[in-house]
């Protein structure tokens, strides 16, 4: 069974945010597309900023 180290941690966060990206240029949200895709590209200097940001979207989406 493999272990879920730092390193691994943070490219399953970029990751995540990339299919987030993903979805949300799907689903014709072009602006939070871009803002998760800087967040993914950034997520290698800053860790956990891709998932701060999907979630301050997802947050910012449900008390709309």
């Amino acid at each position: 069974m493999a272990t879920l180290d730092r390193r691994s941690a943070n490219t399953l966060s970029i990751v995540s945010t990339l299919l987030d990206s993903a979805l949300a240029f799907r689903r014709g949200r072009r602006k939070s597309g871009l803002l998760l895709l800087a967040a993914a590209a950034l997520s290698s200097r800053v860790p956990g900023l891709g998932t701060a940001v999907s979630l301050f979207l997802r947050l910012g989406r449900r008390l709309r």
